[in-house]
Formats: structure tokens, sequence, C-alpha cells
């Protein structure tokens, strides 16, 4: 007996695939993050990840960006804003809304994650010469407006 077994995978579970990437991208992120002394878990990433690129916004918007319930939202804003990645300021137009914002440290703290990003997305598609890597990116794109037009 071999103890070498390649895994197979369905050739009609689409959605069995994306998943198993998905968790494989989770699991060496947070691993790279980690190894670079980084202590904050995929979500979080996510969360510093989109008020980086997007600029300050609700927490609302925030948890929409993110695929977060509201009640997790606040935990992880609560960790975040414990460790001084992030603040909370009184929304310019609504004052009952609060808006969610980077702080220094936090922009730090994302420019140190940003390479453990990319090494790990690099990783991911290194079997992809740069032509299968746009056809991939189409293809996602395509699948994932073809979902949201469902509704």
């Amino acid at each position: 007996m071999t103890s070498s077994h390649t895994p197979s995978y369905p050739q009609d579970s689409i959605g069995v695939l994306v998943g198993l990437v998905r968790g494989e991208i989770v699991r060496k992120l947070e691993a790279e993050m980690q190894a670079a002394g980084i202590e904050l878990r995929f979500t979080q990433f996510l969360i510093l990840k989109r008020l980086a690129l997007m600029g300050p916004m609700s927490a609302s918007e925030l948890a929409r960006a993110v695929e977060l319930d509201g009640g997790a939202m606040t935990r992880q804003l609560d960790q975040l804003e414990g460790k001084g990645l992030l603040r909370r300021l009184p929304h310019e137009q609504d004052r009952r809304a609060l808006r969610i914002e980077l702080t220094p440290a936090g922009d730090a703290m994302w420019q140190q994650m940003t390479p453990c990003n990319e090494h790990v997305l690099d990783a991911a598609q290194k079997a992809l010469n740069p032509t299968e890597r746009e056809q991939l990116r189409d293809y996602l794109v395509r699948v994932l407006d073809a979902l949201r037009d469902m509704n």
C-alpha cells in the first residue's frame, strides 16, 4: 500500500471546488500572517483590507462588504478597536450611525499584511501562466455576476 493519496474532485461540483480553494487560501493566509508575527484571523484581515481599499464606512456597509451579520461585525470591530487598528467616529450625515476608519496603526498593519496576501495568491496561481490567470479571473467574475443576477 502506498501512503500517497491524490484526492479526487468531482467533475460536476464547482461549488465544492470553490469552497476547497477558499478554505485553503484562508488557512495559508492565516499561517503566513502568523509567521510574520501578525495575530489576526482571516475575517479581521478582510475588514482591514476593505477599510484600506475603500476608505471609511459605516459598520453596516462594512458588514455587507465582508459578509458578516451585525453581531459578528460588532465583535470583530471591538477586537480590532481594542488592538488600536481602527476607530469608530460619529457619522457626518447621520448622528445615529458610526463611521469606521483605520488608525495609523491599522494602516501600518495593512501594509504589513499585503505581502502575505500577495504571496499566498501568487502561490495559489503558480501552475497558471499569465493568460490562464486572466482567464480564471474572468471566469470567476462571470460566475459571480451570473449568481448575483439570479435575484
